[in-house]
C-alpha cells in the first residue's frame, strides 16, 4: 500500500475507491472512543473535514494535552512519526498531526476494504 503524501492525494484516493464515507465513520468512531466531542457528518466536504480536524487537534494540544495523547494512542498514530515533527510552531504541528491521523485512519479503512 502506497500511503498518500498530501491531504488532496488522500481524499482523491478515498473518493476513487468510494471509501470517503467509511473514512469519516472511522474517524468518528475513534474520536468517540477517545471521549472527544467531534462527530463529522457523512457528507462533510473534504476542506471542512481538514479545517475542523486541524482546529480540534490544535485545541487539544493547547488545552487538553492528556486527551490529545489518548487520541493518538487510540488511533494508533506512530510515535516515531510524531517525534519527527517540529513542535516549535503549535499551529503547524496540529496541521501535521491532523494529517497523520487522517493517514492512519485511511490505512484502517483501506485494509478493512481489501481484506474483508
Amino acid at each position: 500500500m502506497q500511503l498518500p503524501e498530501t491531504f488532496d492525494a488522500l481524499i482523491l484516493e478515498a473518493n476513487k475507491l468510494e471509501l470517503y464515507r467509511k473514512l469519516i465513520k472511522q474517524i468518528n468512531k475513534d474520536f468517540l472512543y477517545a471521549n472527544i466531542d467531534l462527530d463529522f457528518d457523512d457528507e462533510i466536504p473534504p476542506t471542512s473535514l481538514k479545517l475542523i480536524l486541524h482546529e480540534t487537534i490544535y485545541k487539544l494540544i493547547q488545552e487538553k494535552f492528556a486527551d490529545y495523547l489518548n487520541l493518538l494512542y487510540i488511533i494508533d498514530v506512530s510515535e516515531e512519526k510524531i517525534k519527527q515533527l517540529d513542535g516549535n510552531d503549535t499551529l503547524q504541528l496540529a496541521e501535521n498531526v491532523a494529517f497523520l491521523i487522517l493517514v492512519r485512519e485511511w490505512q484502517k479503512v483501506w485494509f478493512r476494504q481489501q481484506y474483508s
